[in-house]
C-alpha cells in the first residue's frame, strides 16, 4: 500500500493498493481540497470581454433663440444641464466633481450574491463644439473586504464618442460606445479551463447589455435636450 501526500495549488491526499488489481473499501477515500491561486501567481490569466456599439438616430432642430439662433446640441452639453444628461445623474446615488471635466459617480447598491457592492465610477466628459467624449477612467467596487479584494483582478474601460452633422438636409447624432472588461482567473478549478470557456459567454452577456442600454441612454439624452431648450425659450424676456 501507498499512502501519498501532494501540496501546492491544489492540496490534498490520496491511497491506493499496489496489487495488480486494486480492491476499494469504503475507508479508503480521496480527499480533494480546493485553494486559491493569489494575484502573484504568474500562472493567472486573464480573461478579455469586448462589447461595442454603433448607433444613428435624427437629431432635433430648434428655433428662436435670441436674435433668431437655435440652441445647438453642442451648447446644452456644455451646459451643466446637459453634462448632468450625459452622466445620467437621475440613475445615481450620488455623483461629485474631482476637477473641471472629471466626476465621481456612485451607483446604487448591487446585491451579488450574499455580498453587496457598491460601484463607483470616474468618468471624464469632454464636450466641445464637433463632439463629446465620454471616458471611464477607472471603476472600483466597495463593500466588505472581499468585494474590494476583487478590485485588484478586475480593470474595464469604456468609451462613449458622441458626434452629430448634418446628413443631406437632416441633422443627426451618432452614438460609438466601447467597452473593455480584463478578468483576471485565479481561483481553483477555473484556472484548469481555458480562457474561452469564460470569454465567451461573458462577451455575449455584455454584448446584449450594450445592444439595450445604449438606445435607452439616447433616448433619454434627447428628451433631456428638449427640456433645456424648452426651459431656455421660456427664459426668454
Amino acid at each position: 500500500m501507498i499512502h501519498v501526500k501532494t501540496y501546492g495549488r491544489g492540496q490534498g491526499c490520496f491511497t491506493y493498493l499496489s496489487s495488480p488489481i486494486p480492491t476499494f473499501s469504503p475507508r479508503k477515500k480521496m480527499v480533494i481540497k480546493v485553494s486559491e491561486v493569489t494575484s502573484s501567481d504568474s500562472n493567472a490569466k486573464k480573461a478579455n470581454l469586448c462589447a461595442a456599439k454603433k448607433e444613428r438616430v435624427k437629431l432635433p432642430t430648434y428655433s428662436g433663440g435670441l436674435q433668431g439662433t437655435g440652441y445647438h446640441f453642442s451648447e446644452f452639453l456644455r451646459h451643466p444641464s446637459g453634462i448632468e444628461a450625459m452622466l445620467n445623474t437621475r440613475a445615481l446615488q450620488s455623483f461629485e466633481c474631482l476637477d473641471a471635466n472629471t466626476y465621481r459617480c456612485t451607483l446604487p447598491k448591487l446585491q451579488l450574491l450574499s455580498f453587496e457592492a457598491v460601484p463607483l465610477l470616474d468618468l471624464r466628459v469632454t464636450p466641445t463644439n464637433e463632439d463629446c467624449v465620454v471616458e471611464m477612467l477607472s471603476c472600483k467596487f466597495e463593500g466588505s473586504e472581499v468585494v474590494e479584494r476583487q478590485n485588484n483582478h478586475f480593470s474595464a474601460f469604456m468609451i462613449n464618442h458622441m458626434t452629430w452633422g448634418m446628413d443631406d438636409t437632416e441633422s443627426f447624432l451618432e452614438v460609438d460606445v466601447k467597452l473593455d472588461i480584463t478578468l483576471e482567473i485565479y481561483t481553483h478549478p477555473f484556472t484548469m479551463m481555458p480562457k474561452a470557456a469564460v470569454e465567451r459567454p461573458g462577451t455575449i452577456i455584455m454584448q446584449a447589455l450594450v445592444d439595450q442600454l445604449v438606445p435607452l441612454l439616447i433616448q433619454q439624452l434627447l428628451q433631456d435636450y428638449d427640456e433645456w431648450v424648452q426651459k431656455q425659450l421660456k427664459n426668454i424676456p
